[in-house]
């Protein structure tokens, strides 16, 4: 009798769970788990360690991936000869004395006494998986962890458990998934990037599961009337846990769709004039959107922005793609700035590696550069890093760091600095225990292998 008393309480617990998952009273759920990351929706995980103030309330990440050349655009070598030059042997002055960038990128030159650039970055893997996990993770790959990359640390330290409340997830990707690495590593799902999908120099922005371009406002509202006024289920259990959560991720997912959070995603707001200094391309406005959301408190976005692989016709590619970054970055430093908002939010720019000094120019290559790992080159500004700077340095030919080698941990260690995340904070893990935020914290690389956090510029 016990046993068919507890297989019958078995069968309609799995019912009703059920019905929650896929009932269309769970509809909002499951829109709710696609936009609200479970980080904002009352998850427990233990309280991370930390106290630290900072600078910076938001980090903007540039992601060239591929691999972009350093010496096409922040560490020009014009006396290294066409073989490594190529057509680009005219690197242009900056308004700051001594500091030449690229040839392609007029704007930045007007505007690099707001801006830093690390010329001596360097990690030694010319993969692409594993380069961009480093530089993503700061950690080296191997072990048995997978850790998480930067952008889901800070959703963990700042949305959870940190200052920021808003609607808006605290980690999103404009507009997919960076793809090469797994970025919310063992944390899990509820760490992984809230992705808008489209493209945001269309009107409307159809942004994925927020903004529906045949689906007006008005029908919106309707269909939520619709599906409140069928979820009988709902009214009849408003005190189950399983209910409550339901409706408190409903009305997150609704406050997105509906609310003032999903105004952010307008660009059709913005000025025309505004719209046109970024570029009317899918990156231009990428990067638009970008301070939008960072004036709305999301503490990590990142513009993943790809083509950068370049093994054949390097240049002819990079007569769109430089332009383009060009006018776009400048774009961005210069709006954050007038809108109050570049010294509290960071902005970096980088790849996973850089490319091969010396160029192929023989077929099926045709101009092309392949991986380098050796020695590339960053640009970071605002949210507390100083401008007008250059740190590290290569030797003629771009092939080697000679001076102040920077890892990729010492950079993302200088980026959790500002933003208030102490290096010595630990992350609990799913096996158990915890693991130190930084390596530099742990000692998991050697002394040999970093040249610490960036003071010259902090």
């Amino acid at each position: 009798m016990k046993s068919n008393s507890h297989s019958y309480t078995h069968r309609t617990e799995m019912t009703r769970r059920r019905f929650m998952k896929f009932g269309l009273a769970g509809a909002g759920l499951l829109l709710a788990s696609r936009l609200v990351p479970r980080a904002l929706a009352g998850t427990a995980s233990p309280t991370p360690a930390w106290t630290s103030s900072g600078k910076a309330k938001s980090i903007i990440q540039i992601w060239l991936s591929g691999g972009p050349s350093h010496i096409d655009m922040f560490d020009p070598k014009p006396n290294a000869g066409r073989d490594y030059c190529g057509p680009y042997g005219k690197p242009i002055a900056t308004n700051v004395s001594g500091i030449e960038i690229g040839q392609m990128f007029p704007q930045l030159a007007k505007i690099a006494d707001r801006y830093a650039i690390l010329r001596g970055m360097t990690h030694g893997n010319n993969g692409h998986e594993t380069a961009a996990y480093m530089v993503q993770a700061g950690h080296k790959p191997g072990g048995t962890l997978v850790y998480p990359g930067i952008g889901a640390v800070v959703a963990y330290f700042k949305g959870q458990h940190g200052v920021y409340k808003g609607t808006l997830p605290p980690y999103i990707t404009v507009t997919r998934p960076q793809g090469r690495v797994s970025e919310c590593g063992f944390l899990g799902a509820k760490y992984r990037p809230f992705s808008t999908g489209g493209d945001p120099n269309h009107d409307p922005f159809a942004v994925e599961g927020i903004v529906a371009e045949n689906v007006s406002t008005e029908r919106q509202h309707e269909r939520k009337a619709e599906l409140e006024a069928l979820d009988s289920f709902g009214k009849e259990n408003k005190k189950d846990d399983l209910v409550e959560e339901l409706e408190a991720n409903r009305k997150l997912a609704y406050n997105m769709i509906l609310g003032d959070a999903s105004k952010t995603f307008t660009l059709s707001d913005e000025k025309a004039e505004t719209r046109d200094r970024y570029g009317r391309t899918t990156f231009g406005q990428s990067c638009l959107l970008a301070r939008r959301l960072v004036a709305q408190g999301v503490p990590f976005v990142t513009i993943n922005n790809g083509g950068w692989d370049t093994h054949k016709m390097n240049f002819e590619a990079m007569n769109n793609k430089l332009p383009e970054l060009d006018k776009a970055v400048a774009a961005l430093l210069l709006d954050l700035e007038a809108h109050g908002l570049l010294d509290s939010t960071i902005v970096w720019v980088s790849g996973e590696f850089g490319r091969t000094p010396k160029i192929d120019w023989d077929e099926p290559w045709e101009g092309g550069r392949g991986h380098y790992g050796k020695a590339f080159s960053a640009l970071v500004a605002g949210g507390g890093f100083r401008g007008g700077k250059v740190v590290g340095k290569t030797d003629e030919h771009g092939e080697n760091v000679v001076e102040r080698r920077i890892y990729p941990w010492d950079l993302l260690g200088s980026m959790y600095a500002l933003m208030g995340i102490d290096s010595q904070s630990q992350i609990p893990v799913p096996e158990g225990g915890t693991v130190f935020v930084s390596p530099l914290a742990s000692n998991e690389v050697p002394a040999s292998e970093t040249g610490g956090i960036l003071k010259e510029i902090m």
